[in-house]
């Protein structure tokens, strides 16, 4: 099945256009706790053997 064609091409969000990503993936990275609510809960779920 062909992929639909978007009517604005590679335009990047603007989160990603303010930084806000990189800093994300900063903070994360040099705390080691995740950003997203899933990673959340996946990292507790590997803390606790649940």
């Amino acid at each position: 099945m062909a992929r639909k064609k978007s009517l604005f091409p590679k335009v990047p969000s603007l989160k990603k256009v303010l930084g806000i990503t990189q800093a994300k993936r900063s903070v994360a990275k040099a705390t080691g706790i995740p950003t997203t609510a899933s990673g959340r809960a996946r990292k507790v779920k590997k803390l606790f053997g649940i």
